[in-house]
């Protein structure tokens, strides 16, 4: 089990490196072509394009081929990556660094050994299922990486696709957010079918609250592990899942049963009511992610308290069965 400490340290800084002074980070195609050995192993697929693994200086990188069809020209993709390469966070992939020659568009991430959040909810791919004090510490470090991206960054940022496939785990299960900063320069349809908005349909705009509800979803899927779109239920949207469940009382009925009720009931039910008012469908009345913080930590607390209760226990059942030894007398 993972060890969850509290607070978390906030690991944010930024620094004042530009674009122009970064020719260190610009790589050739043919240098692309190498470190991914001629493209050999695709690791994922995007709406904007593939995903190989790869090489540079001896550190695994993912690289991301952009089609050159999507983007609005080099002035904003380099206005956009000059961005991306100054916000460093904890809870944010780096971008490593670019490629842009001729017809050739890729960005070069850092490479997140143990795959996607989605993976590990649905134990595909042969991933490990995470149990929810885990599940809990990767919900948090994904909001830290959120708030930084609206409050600590110049100009604020919207991510603007958060779903459970965009949260990356590297090998210690730290979670990074992926796939923000180039919205501008990208002529992609905002967002995920399930995760985005719904006032998006009526705005056309989305701000910082478009990610909070996002999050919503994504946290109801970590404590479900139910499909945020279903085909086949009558409740076909995961809220209106769990909207119908809420009237049960019941919080077993709610929670992914792969968790095999291995939680604390009340920080459960606080998740579920925080990820609730996350998906609410009013912008104004979801809470902003400095506030999302501040109850995940609730949670977690909570989550804490009973398992070193549980850890108190197994230690005291231990000392009772030495106690109950049969030790020899002395004569």
């Amino acid at each position: 089990m993972l060890i969850i400490d509290l607070p978390l340290p906030p690991g944010t800084s930024m620094v004042n490196d530009t674009f122009a002074n970064k020719k260190s980070r610009r790589f050739t195609y043919s240098e692309v072509v190498k470190m991914t050995n001629n493209f050999q192993r695709v690791i994922g697929k995007g709406g904007s394009g593939m995903v190989y693994q790869g090489t540079v200086n001896g550190s695994e990188v993912a690289i991301k081929l952009l089609s050159q069809t999507s983007t609005q020209g080099y002035e904003q993709f380099k206005a956009e990556v000059d961005l991306l390469l100054r916000v460093h966070h904890t809870n944010l992939v780096s971008l490593v660094g670019y490629c842009y020659e001729g017809d050739h568009l890729a960005l070069i991430y850092e490479f997140l050994p143990n795959g996607d959040l989605k993976q590990h909810l649905s134990g595909k791919g042969g991933r490990s299922i995470i149990n929810w004090s885990v599940r809990l510490r990767i919900a948090l470090e994904t909001a830290l990486g959120l708030e930084y991206l609206h409050v600590g960054c110049t100009p604020p940022m919207v991510h603007r696709d958060v779903k459970t496939a965009n949260i990356l785990l590297d090998d210690n299960f730290k979670a990074k957010l992926a796939d923000f900063g180039l919205s501008r320069s990208f002529q992609t349809i905002a967002g995920t079918p399930g995760y985005l908005d719904p006032e998006y349909n009526h705005s056309g705009r989305l701000g910082e609250k478009s990610d909070v509800y996002s999050f919503g979803i994504v946290l109801l899927e970590m404590i479900t592990n139910q499909p945020v779109i279903s085909q086949t239920s009558e409740n076909s949207h995961i809220t209106k899942w769990v909207s119908s469940k809420l009237n049960c009382g019941d919080i077993i009925e709610i929670m992914d049963p792969n968790l095999r009720k291995d939680y604390d009931s009340n920080s459960a039910w606080r998740a579920v009511e925080l990820a609730m008012s996350c998906a609410n469908p009013s912008y104004s009345k979801r809470p902003s992610m400095s506030q999302v913080i501040n109850e995940l930590k609730e949670c977690i607390m909570c989550e804490n308290s009973r398992l070193s209760n549980n850890q108190g226990l197994e230690s005291r059942a231990i000392n009772i069965g030495l106690d109950s030894s049969v030790v020899p007398k002395a004569r």
